[in-house]
């Protein structure tokens, strides 16, 4: 499929500078980081920073506005913005009363926006998150939190943004846009495969005469996949689905959204609610206002999803104050020209803004999430020929690199493994991560401290790759070396202690555990055989925990994904191995083979 882009590694960049072009008389990007902010935005208020993954658009970027959030924070192509990218677009619209962030509830996002919130809580700044979780498809009502945000966002942004604007606590609106997120409920269907830019085949592949039933935005498989039905016989089913879930009765009222998935027309989104309406009137539902339009889309996949959103008096009246935007507007539209000199409106430009969590400055989000032309093979150098006994920081440093150029030439391979139940985008994220890795380790030439080059190349992988991804494999190396005493060379136990600080970080802040096929099938056997025997020294040590990951990946093989994009598909995950635990095993292998000087 041919996308009208330039290179893929510079999609979401220059889109961003396109968007904001384009629409410059509301908007301005964040000097460092791809965050989107409105330039005229109401004073002495709540801030709302919404945000995600970049291709889904027009939403979130698009739902910047008047009315709506004060700034959106991007991500690249479906995944999450990274935890500086959510702070500096935090810190340039917090108006001293704190922040709500609204996003999709997926494992990246929420990692990456609870590291976020953790830099701005450092600072003093109060926040509140709410994470939407509309989709009926994606898991039972008793795990109601483990449910994905899709079309749902829209409802709850235009709620947010209302009770923002009024002029309500941080612990009013928050509790105002939960409620909205409470009483929203959407399922979906693909009919046909989106593509990521830059990748040669589709994310999926859907056979003639075949739809997926319950499908998210990400591209990841639904939950069923059928056969291929008339219109009303699939909207009857999907509104069936909801009105078991959504509580509804006759005489409550109800706002819809069809919403197309990128490739499908008004018309389809049309003749679709032309049959929910039917249901909604023979069930003696009102219909306070509806929307068929292509507003959280998935590149060009084909289908749809239908969202109902419960009123009551008090969310009527948030959803009915006016809003605008280029692509959303209620109310009147006086938002359609840049009102300037208006009493209650920042004109003050975005400006000024660095990132406390790295003493080094930020890492810029106008790199390309991965440059297929930045894959040249660091130079490795070890301290003597033979097997290591010890690893000095000037080892661990090329131990570091070697690794990183290990991951980015099994890009395609680890591509290839998510996209069976996953996105796709776990290996180029994996290979972002490692460039920006690479090119802080190769600045830190004569560093003493081992620990210390661990910890750089966490932090530049956590601050840089965005998705779950960036938070828990930054973790693996940062968290296990942060606030060490400084140390000129690591033992096997130091090591075997290392990685067990780390394990136990991931977990507590991933709250994932063997079975759940993650990443942690791999490392947690790995941690516990290097903890049994690294008095036998390092080479054999990492021997043992490589064979113990690799038999935690052919583990995931047997287990139902708890978490990430394939946790919606239950039993259908089953006899495919995690992509996550397959880079731990690959880490530990290039550590191996770097000790055994077997490169």
């Amino acid at each position: 499929m041919r996308k009208i882009i330039n290179s893929p590694d510079n999609v979401v960049a220059e889109m961003m500078e396109g968007y904001i072009s384009a629409y410059g008389k509301y908007y301005e990007k964040h000097p460092e980081v791809n965050g989107v902010i409105l330039k005229k935005k109401r004073k002495d208020k709540v801030a709302l920073v919404i945000g995600g993954g970049s291709g889904h658009e027009p939403m979130f970027s698009g739902f910047v506005g008047k009315g709506l959030a004060d700034a959106a924070a991007c991500g690249n192509i479906f995944a999450s913005p990274d935890p500086n990218t959510i702070y500096e677009t935090a810190k340039a619209v917090e108006q001293g009363k704190g922040v709500l962030f609204v996003y999709g509830c997926y494992a990246g996002d929420n990692l990456n926006f609870d590291m976020g919130e953790e830099f701005l809580n450092d600072e003093g700044i109060p926040t509140g998150h709410v994470r939407v979780w509309d989709d009926v498809a994606s898991a039972p009502k008793d795990r109601m939190e483990d449910r994905r945000g899709i079309a749902g966002d829209v409802f709850v942004v235009k709620v947010a943004g209302a009770a923002c604007d009024a002029g309500l606590s941080l612990e009013e609106v928050t509790r105002v846009t939960e409620k909205a997120r409470d009483n929203t409920k959407t399922i979906g269907v693909a009919t046909a495969p989106a593509q990521l830019p830059g990748i040669d085949k589709p994310i999926f592949e859907l056979p003639e005469g075949e739809i997926e039933y319950g499908m998210g935005l990400h591209g990841e498989r639904g939950v069923l996949r059928t056969t291929w039905q008339d219109a009303d016989v699939l909207v009857e089913k999907m509104y069936e689905q909801i009105m078991e879930d959504a509580n509804l009765k006759a005489g409550d009222e109800v706002c819809v959204l069809v919403n197309g998935l990128g490739s499908t027309t008004i018309t389809e989104l049309a003749i679709a609610y032309r049959k929910v309406k039917k249901l909604l009137d023979r069930d003696g539902i009102k219909v306070h206002d509806t929307d068929l339009n292509s507003y959280c889309t998935s590149q060009e996949m084909g289908g749809f999803s239908i969202t109902l959103f419960k009123l009551d008096e008090e969310l009527k009246t948030y959803y009915d104050m006016p809003c605008y935007c280029p692509f959303y507007a209620k109310g009147e539209l006086t938002g359609a020209r840049a009102e300037t000199g208006k009493p209650g409106y920042d004109e003050d430009a975005v400006s000024g803004h660095t990132c406390a969590a790295d003493g080094d400055g930020a890492l810029s989000a106008e790199e390309p999430e991965f440059d297929e032309n930045d894959t040249a093979a660091a130079e490795i150098v070890r301290s003597r020929e033979g097997v290591l006994t010890e690893l000095n920081a000037a080892d661990a440093r090329n131990m570091l690199l070697y690794i990183a150029d290990k991951i980015i030439a099994k890009k395609p391979y680890l591509t290839e493994i998510d996209s069976a139940i996953g996105d796709g985008d776990h290996g180029i994220g994996m290979a972002g991560g490692m460039q920006k890795a690479k090119k802080k380790l190769l600045k830190m030439e004569g560093e003493e401290n081992v620990y210390a080059v661990f910890e750089a190349a966490g932090k530049a992988m956590l601050l840089s790759m965005g998705g779950a991804s960036g938070v828990i494999f930054g973790s693996l190396y940062l968290a296990g070396a942060k606030g060490m005493e400084p140390k000129s060379a690591l033992t096997a136990e130091d090591l075997a202690e290392m990685e067990r600080k780390s394990l136990a970080a991931i977990q507590e802040r991933g709250k994932a555990k063997v079975g759940d096929k993650t990443m942690v099938d791999a490392l947690v056997p790995a941690v516990e055989v290097m903890e049994g025997c690294f008095d036998q020294g390092i080479l054999d040590m990492l021997k043992a925990a490589e064979a113990a990951a690799a038999q935690g990946v052919e583990d995931t093989k047997k287990y139902q994904a708890r978490f990430g994009r394939a946790k919606s598909l239950m039993e259908r995950a089953v006899g495919y191995q995690d992509a996550g635990a397959t880079s731990v095993w690959l880490i530990l292998q290039g550590m191996r083979e770097f000790v055994e000087d077997k490169m």
